[in-house]
């Protein structure tokens, strides 16, 4: 059994046990290893200590109880998801999300959770135009010449860079352009919906833009808020990938998709691309479940 597939059982066992007292000399032993290369070798492959996953993820799914179990008291997802009393999950609570759970569950936000990693992902390369499944999504790269430019009307935010647990912002400027779109008279039809990813305008920060494609000859007619954004033409690599329906496709599996081409594609066929990644978006329905993410290949 290789490292990774050793460390994913015990990221499995967890998954199954969120409710469950987790002892780390049981996970070590999930993965066939001692307690101090188990901590080790997590740490390295997740990015987070073992107990540092294990409450985020259970803060995740705590979230989620919160809302959709609204009769429970919030000691009870507090016991419920392995913390000590009240005041404990609190704390953990607000230092994630900047909220209180009482808070959260009165007037509740888009959260930014910290999703289950499939560490497979990592150390499988495929070809262009070859398909590749792991974890509940299917994912495959091509490439494309895009001979014009396409104009996109939206909004944009200034975001922190970082692992986005918290308020998940950039999920409120979608609803945000969401409510604006209808009453928007200079879109293409059939036009697609886009989510671009820019160098932010201060230090720490990344540009996000959220819009659909507009009528080039409307472009001179945008007014404040809305903005304009110009998907420039040239070469692309397009990662297509889909999942079970739209929340997944637009959270975790664009999170895996992402990772997965500037963490492992990109860098094994030793192509480098300009500082920008576009979502695409063919529409953002419940049932949606496929898109894509452009990135333009450096001339």
């Amino acid at each position: 059994m290789r490292a990774w597939e050793s460390v994913q059982r015990s990221i499995q066992y967890m998954e199954e046990h969120l409710t469950d007292k987790i002892e780390m000399e049981e996970l070590a032993g999930i993965a066939y290893l001692s307690p101090f290369y188990f901590q080790r070798l997590f740490n390295r492959l997740v990015g987070k200590t073992v107990m540092e996953y294990i409450k985020l993820r259970r803060l995740a799914n705590a979230a989620d109880y919160l809302i959709h179990n609204r009769e429970s008291r919030i000691k009870d997802a507090a016991y419920r998801f392995g913390f000590e009393n009240h005041e404990t999950f609190t704390r953990a609570f607000k230092s994630v999300y900047g909220m209180t759970p009482e808070s959260y569950r009165s007037n509740p936000r888009q959260l930014a959770h910290f999703h289950k990693p499939n560490l497979s992902m990592t150390y499988q390369i495929v070809d262009e135009n070859m398909p590749l499944i792991a974890d509940g999504i299917t994912l495959e790269v091509s490439q494309n010449h895009l001979e014009a430019a396409r104009i996109f009307c939206g909004l944009s935010i200034q975001h922190p860079v970082g692992d986005g647990q918290g308020v998940d912002l950039l999920g409120e400027l979608w609803q945000q352009f969401h409510k604006l779109k209808p009453s928007l008279t200079s879109l293409e039809m059939d036009g697609r919906e886009a989510g671009v990813s820019l160098p932010g305008k201060t230090d720490g920060c990344f540009t996000y833009f959220v819009g659909a494609e507009m009528l080039i000859q409307s472009a001179a007619g945008i007014v404040e808020p809305l903005e304009k954004w110009e998907m420039p033409s040239g070469r692309y690599i397009i990662c297509s990938f889909e999942a079970e329906n739209f929340h997944q496709l637009a959270t975790s599996a664009l999170m895996k998709a992402r990772d997965y081409m500037f963490g492992v594609w990109l860098q094994s066929h030793g192509i480098a691309t300009e500082p920008m990644m576009i979502e695409l978006y063919a529409e953002t329905t419940p049932e949606a479940s496929s898109m894509e993410i452009w990135l333009k290949i450096k001339e």
